[in-house]
């Protein structure tokens, strides 16, 4: 049995180096003991043929697929349930891990048991390279949800039992494009303690692309009803609400605008 278990989900992933490279940094780990579940989320391109293409000679690497899209939450959801992991790691297509990240965060995980989840600092990047850094408190505390989640989705590692415990992703109309912010307020509502190791063992993939789909104004919509939902159950309400309607905000800024304080931040 592997003690690590990595799932990451895929979808019309059309530049085959972005998803090789993401790919190999997870392959070159300098700690070996796990599993690779990389699940296909009905792409109409060619991503699934170059996930094949790109793993075909390493059998720690478990392939499934959608025959049509799901979406982020039910497709992770599909990867826990075939993970024999104890320890379950996310990852993203487009994004890059240092090569020792899972020797850090086992070790990690190994030591302290009484947390549940450790997660990282990341390296922000995009076509040019990257720009800027995100570094986050050790120990997440509630507060910290307010203005935005306080951890990277694909720099974690998360005890299999802590899954268990939340029941995983919620697959709802509401946590589209919010699966991480929902998941980690649930986590720390169910007392799951969550640390993150001060150093960059993630790089994190903003472009273009990602500014598009983080403008679409449903998404900020579903966004505000996470965060009123998670802070109610943080006990953080009333003044949650401040902070609540803040994607709403955010979302009427000018894209440019926006660009350019997300690049300053």
């Amino acid at each position: 049995m592997p003690k690590v278990s990595v799932i990451m989900g895929v979808f019309n992933t059309e530049n085959e180096e972005i998803l090789k490279k993401s790919i190999y940094s997870i392959l070159n780990q300098t700690y070996e003991d796990f599993e690779f579940i990389i699940c296909d989320d009905g792409s109409k391109d060619n991503t699934l043929e170059n996930v094949k293409k790109i793993c075909k000679n390493d059998n720690r690497v478990i392939i499934l697929e959608n025959k049509e899209n799901k979406g982020l939450a039910y497709t992770l959801n599909k990867c826990l349930k075939v993970a024999k992991g104890i320890y379950i790691a996310r990852m993203d297509a487009d994004d890059e891990a240092n090569l020792e990240r899972f020797e850090k965060q086992v070790k990690f995980l190994d030591e302290n048991l009484e947390y549940g989840v450790v997660a990282s600092n990341v390296n922000v990047f995009d076509e040019n390279g990257i720009y800027k850094e995100l570094c986050y408190n050790v120990i997440i505390q509630k507060e910290d949800f307010l203005k935005n989640s306080p951890i990277i989705h694909p720099s974690i590692m998360v005890r299999k039992e802590a899954y268990k415990l939340i029941e995983g992703y919620r697959d709802i109309p509401k946590t589209l494009r919010t699966e991480d912010y929902d998941l980690f307020m649930r986590m720390i509502a169910a007392n799951i303690k969550i640390y993150t190791i001060q150093e960059k063992l993630l790089n994190y993939r903003i472009d273009q692309d990602t500014y598009k789909n983080r403008r679409k104004y449903k998404y900020r919509i579903n966004e505000f009803k996470v965060r009123c939902e998670g802070f109610k159950k943080l006990g953080l309400m009333p003044k949650g609400y401040i902070f609540a309607i803040r994607p709403l905000i955010v979302g009427l800024l000018p894209k440019k605008l926006l660009k350019y304080l997300q690049r300053k931040k």
